[in-house]
C-alpha cells in the first residue's frame, strides 16, 4: 500500500525525472504531494456544445476528433513543432493547436472522442490553443480532468497541470495512512472534516460546498499547529528561572522619573507598570512594546534599562541602524547627564581599535548600556552581567538574531519594541508568546500633521510654500527612493537630486544629502548641519525613517511615494511635527492604478497607525509586512491573516488549552507534535537551539 513518506519518484507515472521537478517546488513525499493545494477550482462539471461556444469563455468540450496534422519549423534554432486538429460534436467544428507538443499527434487520431477544457478564442469559428485534453478515465470509471470540479495546482516549468493532477489522484491513495494532526475530538467540536476527507475534498471536490469545509479545516490547521508551536514557546519561558531580580522601590522610581525632561503620559505609566512587574518576577520578561510614532517607547525603554542598572546589571539596546543607534546615545547622553550611569556604543563601522576597547569595556563590567547595531550579535561580544536586552524596530530583526543577543546572558529580560504598529491577527501569530504592551497616548503639546497628495503639477507652488517655511527658520526632509541613478529604474536619486534642488529649486540655500552608503562621520556630519541650520534641506533616502529626531523640522516631502509602503510612509511622517510647530507632509507621486491610489489616499486620511496596519497588511499580506519572515515561523499557505481572524482565534484557543493540558505533547498533542516535527522540525529546531 502506498505510504505517506514514500519518495514521490516511486509514485505511479511520477519517476526521478519528474521527481526532481516535484522537488522544484519542495514536494518529496506522497504526502508533500498531498499538502500542495490547489490554488484555484474550475468548474467543468457543464459540457458545452461547439456552437454555444463564446469568445474570452472557459470551457469544456465533447466532441470527435475530425482530423489531425503536424507541421514542423524550418531554419536555425531549435525546430518548432504546431500540432493541429479539428473536432467536431454534431453542433459545430473546434479548431485547436498545440505548440512544441508532438505527442498530441498520437492522442488526437481521426475517430476518438475526446473532452477538451480550455480558453475560447475566435478565428472564423471557435479555437482553443493549448487545452487540457482528458481521453480516458481512471479505473473507477471517473473523470480527473473534464467533467468534474478541476484543482489547479501551482505548477514549475516542465511539469504541465494534468501530469500534477493525475499524480495527486494517485497520492489519495495513502489518504487513510496520513496521521491526522487535529485531534478527533477537535474536529468534532469545531465542525471539520477529518483528514482523509478534506484532502480528496480539496483537490477533488465533490462540490463546491465540500471545498470550502476542506480549505476551513486547512486554514484551522495550519494556524492550529503554528499557535502550538507559540504556545510552547510560552511555556518554555514560564519554566525559565532568571539568577536576578531587578526590583524598583519607590524610591528609585523618582530617581528614574526625575531624567526625563517631561512627565509620562498615563499609557507610559500603564506600560512601566508591567514592565516593573515582569522585571521584579523570577521568570524572565518576554514583552512586546508597540506604540506609535512618536508615542515615547524610548523613554519606557529607558525607564528599564535604568531599573537593570540600579540592580548592578548590564543592559543592551539592539538597534537596526547605525543612525539610531547614535540617536539613542546621544538621547541618553542628554537625560543621564551628571548621572554615573556609563554608556558605549558599539557599531559595524568603528575602527577595529575602538571596538575591541569597546568590547573589553563591556566584559570588564565597565559599561553600563551598550548601545549598538548588529555588531553587538558578534561572537566576540561577551557581557559581564546582562540583565536586560532592548531590541528597538523589531521588524528589522529575526528570531535567531534576537537570541543570539539574549543568549548572552543567563536568561535576561527581554523587551521588543516596534514603531510599526501590528494588527492584532500577527500579533496572535507572529508574537504569541510574548506579552505585549501598547502605548495608545502621545505625550501632550505634539503637533498636528497634514499630509497632502501632489501631482507633477503641483511641484512649484508646492516649493513656493516650502520656501516660506525655510525663510521662518523651518527645517525640511527631502526623501527620494534612491542613492543614486539607476537607467533601470527612472526614479529621483538622493546624489543627483540634492545637486538639482541647490541649482535650480533652492539656490542659495543649504542642501545637504544623507544616504545608507556615507560613513559615520559622514552622517554625523550632514545631521549635524542639518539640526543648526546650515543646511535646512536634508536630501536623503529612507534611512531617516526611524531614530532621526530634530524638533525644528516641519515639512517631509516624499518623492514617489507610490513606492514606499504605507508603513514605511507613516514612519518617516514620524519625522516632522515633533516640536511644538504644526508639520505638513507633500507626497509627490505617479500613482497608476486604483490599488495605488487607494493606498495614497489611506496614508492621507489618517495618522492612527494601527489602522494603517490593518490596510498595509490587506494589500501586502503578512508575508512582506514587518518582515514577517524573518520570524523563521512557518509560512501560511491557506490561512489568509486578512480575513481567517475567527479561525485564528478558535485555533489559538484550541492549541494554548491542549499545550496546558499535555504540555509534553505526549497524549492527545502526540500526533500534533509529530507533525509540527515533519513539517517544520529542521527550522523550529533552529530556532530553538
Amino acid at each position: 500500500m502506498l505510504q505517506p513518506d514514500s519518495e514521490l519518484q516511486f509514485l505511479k507515472g511520477v519517476g526521478p525525472a519528474r521527481a526532481r521537478l516535484l522537488a522544484k517546488l519542495g514536494l518529496a513525499t506522497v504526502a508533500d504531494l498531498l499538502l500542495h493545494f490547489p490554488r484555484e477550482w474550475q468548474d467543468r462539471r457543464v459540457v458545452t456544445p461547439i456552437r454555444d461556444l463564446v469568445p474570452e469563455a472557459t470551457a469544456t468540450v465533447r466532441a470527435t476528433v475530425v482530423r489531425t496534422r503536424v507541421r514542423e519549423g524550418t531554419g536555425r534554432g531549435p525546430r518548432r513543432v504546431l500540432v493541429l486538429s479539428d473536432l467536431d460534436d454534431g453542433t459545430g467544428v473546434l479548431r485547436t493547436e498545440f505548440w512544441q507538443q508532438r505527442f498530441r499527434a498520437e492522442q488526437l487520431v481521426a475517430g476518438r472522442e475526446v473532452l477538451l477544457s480550455g480558453r475560447v478564442t475566435w478565428d472564423d469559428g471557435p479555437k482553443m490553443a493549448q487545452p487540457e485534453v482528458e481521453t480516458h478515465v481512471d479505473e473507477s470509471g471517473e473523470r480527473i480532468h473534464a467533467e468534474r470540479i478541476v484543482p489547479i495546482h501551482p505548477l514549475t516549468k516542465g511539469i504541465w497541470p494534468t501530469g500534477l493532477r493525475a499524480a495527486v489522484w494517485r497520492a489519495l491513495e495513502a489518504t487513510d495512512a496520513m496521521e491526522d494532526p487535529v485531534p478527533r475530538r477537535l474536529c468534532a467540536e469545531r465542525g471539520f472534516p477529518d483528514l482523509a476527507t478534506a484532502l480528496r475534498s480539496i483537490h477533488f471536490p465533490d462540490s463546491f460546498e465540500a471545498r470550502d469545509a476542506a480549505v476551513r479545516r486547512f486554514k484551522y490547521e495550519e494556524l492550529f499547529l503554528l499557535e502550538v508551536i507559540l504556545a510552547r514557546r510560552r511555556m518554555r519561558h514560564a519554566l525559565e528561572e532568571k539568577p536576578h531580580r531587578i526590583a524598583v522601590d519607590e524610591r528609585l522610581d523618582a530617581r528614574i522619573r526625575a531624567r526625563f525632561p517631561f512627565p509620562l503620559t498615563k499609557a507610559q505609566d500603564r506600560v512601566v507598570a508591567e514592565i516593573r512587574s515582569d522585571l521584579a518576577s523570577p521568570q524572565p520578561m518576554h514583552r512586546l512594546l508597540q506604540g506609535d510614532v512618536g508615542s515615547g517607547k524610548t523613554a519606557v525603554a529607558v525607564y528599564a534599562m535604568l531599573a537593570a542598572v540600579a540592580s548592578r546589571m548590564q543592559a543592551a539596546l539592539l538597534a537596526p541602524t547605525e543612525i539610531l543607534a547614535e540617536q539613542h546615545l546621544a538621547t541618553l547622553t542628554r537625560w543621564l547627564q551628571g548621572s554615573q550611569v556609563r554608556l558605549r556604543l558599539l557599531a559595524g563601522s568603528a575602527g577595529e581599535t575602538e571596538k575591541r576597547e569597546a568590547r573589553a569595556a563591556v566584559i570588564a563590567g565597565d559599561v553600563d548600556i551598550v548601545i549598538g547595531t548588529h555588531a553587538l550579535l558578534e561572537d566576540d561580544v561577551r557581557f559581564a552581567r546582562l540583565g536586560l536586552v532592548v531590541v528597538d524596530e523589531q521588524h528589522k530583526f529575526g528570531v535567531i538574531q534576537r537570541g543570539t543577543l539574549t543568549q548572552k546572558g543567563l536568561h535576561p529580560d527581554l523587551l521588543v519594541m516596534s514603531a510599526t504598529p501590528i494588527p492584532r491577527t500577527l500579533t496572535m501569530t507572529l508574537f504569541g508568546d510574548l506579552d505585549v504592551s501598547i502605548l495608545d497616548e502621545k505625550p501632550p503639546g505634539r503637533a498636528p500633521v497634514t499630509t497632502v497628495l501632489c501631482g507633477e503639477g503641483d511641484r512649484e507652488q508646492a516649493y513656493e510654500w516650502v520656501r516660506s517655511e525655510i525663510a521662518r527658520g523651518r527645517r525640511v526632509f527631502h526623501v527620494v527612493p534612491l542613492v543614486e541613478d539607476n537607467e533601470e529604474l527612472p526614479l529621483k536619486s538622493a546624489v543627483s537630486f540634492a545637486e538639482e534642488l541647490r541649482r535650480d529649486v533652492f539656490p542659495g540655500v543649504g542642501v545637504g544629502l544623507m544616504h545608507g552608503r556615507l560613513t559615520t562621520k559622514e552622517k554625523d556630519a550632514a545631521m549635524a548641519a542639518f539640526r543648526d541650520g546650515r543646511t535646512p534641506v536634508l536630501v536623503a533616502t529612507s534611512v531617516v525613517e526611524v531614530g532621526v529626531d530634530v524638533p525644528e523640522a516641519t515639512v517631509l516631502l516624499v518623492e514617489h511615494a507610490e513606492r514606499f509602503g504605507l508603513a514605511q510612509l507613516h514612519q518617516l511622517r514620524g519625522r516632522i511635527g515633533r516640536g511644538k510647530e504644526p508639520g505638513r507632509v507633500i507626497l509627490f507621486h505617479q500613482a497608476r492604478t486604483a490599488e495605488s491610489k487607494a493606498r495614497l489616499r489611506a496614508i492621507a486620511g489618517t495618522d492612527d497607525g494601527f489602522v494603517i496596519a490593518e490596510e498595509d497588511l490587506r494589500i501586502r499580506g503578512p508575508g512582506e509586512f514587518v518582515g514577517t519572515r524573518q520570524h523563521g515561523l512557518p509560512e501560511l499557505r491557506v490561512a489568509d491573516l486578512t480575513t481567517d481572524v475567527r479561525i485564528l482565534e478558535q485555533a489559538r484557543d484550541d492549541a494554548f488549552a491542549l499545550v496546558r493540558a499535555d504540555p509534553a505533547l505526549k497524549g492527545e498533542g502526540a500526533p500534533v507534535a509529530r507533525a509540527i516535527e515533519q513539517r517544520f522540525g529542521r527550522r523550529l529546531r533552529t530556532l530553538d537551539a
